[in-house]
């Protein structure tokens, strides 16, 4: 919902952030109706925030985060609100309410989502180690949540410094495991389970308010949740032309495949996700820890998917022991016996679409989605999404429409006199329900 109190842009210090409990819970009231072919919340009549949930003011500001960049990728600076003009469905707004992003008062609601499955293990030190300096980033009135891809939520709104960066030390902790004291106490390494686009749902519906002023996700995964929502994007079936001796092979784990994504559905859908996305006021900022294939002829994305296989099994195998390396070797040889050209043609349609859904999410918000190849690279994507957050203007309008009809709207943000400026904002928004 884009429901804003009159005072939220006050520039006074902001209110305690009311605590998170039982985090997760919206996503029990879930249920898929398959009449609507949408996600719908128990006992109502479509998906969103249920009537307890929904914050109903007689006025509804809309704001929208907005950078503005010139022909050569340049922020441009020192605009003033007048320089805006705003429409909603093709209809002049009157800018109402205008904050610079590198305002000291501006109190940022910002939730971190980190992914620490198995396959980020390559990338989870590093990735962790560069979300400590984004913490030290954080302006005197920003809050921070972060939450896992167990759709826990790992630490709660605070300013604590310590208490954030202790939170994300404990994930390494867990990824590591510990050996005990001669053979006792120790533990396995633990890793989550892969619910990113659960976490980000429980997110959206659960961590902001209508008093959260610059509401920030930053969305750290490879999004392999995608698999198991409904009407899911990814769909498991046998190449053709495969070699006689590996049809067989190719077609029981194709079947295992589609048992395992029917049992581990979700009670919503990608396109849920996205609706979820514009009716929440959130900017998303996806990291995607995997090496890019989009925008690569197909030659070029055989070339990079083989070189990040080979990074990762020498990741594993270099945090394993000698016995473990020799099975990693093993494995690494049968992987490559299996890799035909019909199946990674497959992988790679696969890759693709679960790489563009993250990619276009983040558009949805307004935000920008970046790809951590490599681990040095960690550092420079939190340098720059805390360079694009004091860039940005935080406009905020009273729609002329003023009908709580539910429905989409499309906002559309320009600088006057400035058609060659880019402009970077969410597009649309959700009206309040009736």
């Amino acid at each position: 919902m884009v429901a804003l109190s009159a005072n939220t842009f006050a520039q006074s210090p902001p209110r305690e952030k009311p605590k998170l409990n039982d985090f997760g819970s919206s996503l029990k009231k879930l249920k898929w109706d398959p009449k609507k072919n949408e996600s719908v919340v128990s006992g109502t009549s479509r998906g969103g925030n249920s009537e307890d949930d929904v914050v109903r003011i007689e006025t509804t500001l809309v704001i929208a985060d907005v950078l503005v960049t010139d022909k050569q990728g340049r922020p441009v600076r020192d605009l003033k609100a007048t320089d805006f003009s705003v429409s909603e469905d093709g209809v002049p707004q009157q800018v109402g309410h205008f904050v610079l992003g590198d305002n000291a008062n501006l109190a940022r609601s910002i939730v971190l989502i980190i992914d620490y499955s198995r396959s980020q293990f390559p990338y989870i030190a590093d990735s962790i180690e560069a979300a400590k300096i984004f913490v030290d980033k954080l302006g005197p009135y920003d809050r921070m949540a972060i939450v896992t891809d167990d759709v826990e939520l790992l630490v709660d709104f605070t300013n604590d410094k310590r208490e954030l960066k202790k939170g994300l030390d404990s994930l390494i902790d867990k990824n590591k495991g510990s050996k005990g004291f001669l053979g006792v106490g120790g533990k396995r390494p633990q890793f989550g389970r892969s619910s990113q686009y659960s976490s980000l749902m429980a997110t959206l519906k659960e961590a902001f308010d209508d008093e959260d002023q610059s509401p920030i996700v930053v969305f750290q995964t490879d999004g392999d949740e995608v698999e198991y929502l409904r009407n899911s994007i990814i769909i498991h079936e046998v190449p053709s032309g495969l070699p006689p001796e590996l049809l067989a092979q190719v077609q029981e784990e194709v079947e295992y495949k589609r048992k395992l994504q029917r049992a581990s559905v979700t009670e919503f859908s990608l396109d849920d996700v996205y609706r979820a996305v514009e009716t929440s006021r959130a900017t998303i900022y996806t990291i995607i820890p995997r090496t890019r294939l989009i925008g690569f002829t197909q030659d070029e994305q055989v070339q990079r998917l083989a070189a990040e296989d080979d990074r990762t099994i020498a990741t594993w195998s270099a945090a394993s022991s000698d016995k473990l390396k020799n099975v990693f070797q093993a494995r690494q040889e049968e992987r490559r016996k299996k890799l035909t050209p019909e199946i990674l043609r497959a992988r790679i349609d696969q890759e693709l679409k679960v790489q563009g859904a993250l990619v276009d999410l983040a558009k949805l918000s307004g935000g920008w989605a970046e790809f951590l190849e490599t681990r040095t690279q960690a550092a420079d994507i939190y340098k720059r999404i805390v360079e694009d957050l004091s860039q940005r203007y935080i406009i905020g309008y009273y729609p002329t429409n003023k009908d709580h009809d539910g429905k989409r709207r499309h906002i559309k943000v320009e600088v006057k006199g400035h058609p060659e400026y880019s402009i970077t904002s969410r597009k649309s928004y959700y009206a309040p329900e009736p």
